[in-house]
């Protein structure tokens, strides 16, 4: 079990991008603030030391993205949660970039995050591929794929490398 000071430490590190992250997938914040402590509570009971501080970052976004997709697949979840419910949010991003995060929102999931990861949290393709556990030439086919859907959608060419 991992100390207070450590967890306390990772907390203060690695919130706002977690907190981000399981937002974008559950588009609910009470929903976001219990992924988000169950996070960091199985984070606390992992006791298997980290290589370095890029392993536990990608550690804790990969627990977070499983740990969203548990709750969507929840029997209580499915179907209840409408892209509405991120409509009546207040937004806090502009509103020249919500068209964009409404598009990148709507893109099938494999598409949608490592579109997420790499222009919204700057990953590179190969710390993409580490993270969701995938080759760093198929994660540039996904970045390819979801763009060209996003153009689509949006009518122009909505991202550029």
């Amino acid at each position: 079990m991992r100390s207070e000071n450590e967890v306390n430490r990772a907390v203060e590190k690695y919130a706002d991008l977690l907190q981000r992250i399981c937002f974008y997938h559950l588009k609910n914040r009470a929903d976001t603030e219990d992924v988000f402590q169950t996070v960091f509570m199985k984070y606390m009971l992992y006791d298997t030391p980290f290589r370095d501080e890029e392993h536990e970052k990608a550690w804790l976004i990969r627990v977070s993205v499983n740990a969203c997709k548990d709750l969507l697949k929840s029997f209580f979840r499915r179907s209840i949660v409408s892209m509405d419910t991120l409509a009546d949010m207040p937004a806090e991003l502009p509103d020249d970039h919500k068209e964009v995060l409404e598009a990148v929102l709507s893109l099938p999931e494999k598409y949608k995050d490592v579109i997420y990861l790499h222009y919204y949290e700057g990953y590179s393709a190969a710390e993409i591929g580490r993270i969701v556990g995938k080759k760093e030439n198929s994660i540039y086919s996904l970045l390819s794929r979801g763009r060209g859907m996003l153009k689509e959608k949006l009518g122009g060419d909505g991202l550029g490398e």
